[in-house]
């Protein structure tokens, strides 16, 4: 399995990229592995405030339907629309083409976000 160790990582399985004050969100390979073919994304809305801990969206799988958990705080500035269309990137390339929202921080980082490493402990890798 694939963990960057250029990004964040929530225990909710989300990753976090930060670019100046945005913070590019997606789905971990673990996440998309354990999930299995993903057949569609609820994604947040643009503009939504977003809170970490707090619910922002779903992920449907032929196996299960889980919660999307914000790993930040901020404001949804950017929605990966082309995933409503075809979700096949969140398994293919979820840290490229498949991330899910651009989430305007106000704030600092959440202290439970994980580094590489830490994550891979985590997940048993």
């Amino acid at each position: 399995m694939n963990f960057p160790d250029d990004l964040r990582y929530s225990p909710d399985h989300l990753w976090v990229r930060v670019e100046g004050n945005l913070a590019i969100v997606g789905i971990t390979d673990f996440a998309q592995d354990q999930l299995g073919r993903v057949v569609y994304v609820d994604l947040p809305s643009l503009g939504q405030a977003v809170a970490a801990g707090q619910e922002m969206g779903a992920v449907e799988s032929a196996k299960s339907v889980s919660d999307l958990i914000a790993p930040v705080t901020g404001t949804v500035a950017e929605i990966n629309e082309a995933l409503a269309d075809s979700p096949t990137p969140l398994n293919d390339d979820p840290y490229a083409t498949g991330w899910l929202a651009r989430i305007e921080l106000s704030g600092a980082l959440p202290g439970d976000l994980l580094d590489a490493a830490a994550y891979r402990k985590l997940v048993g890798q």
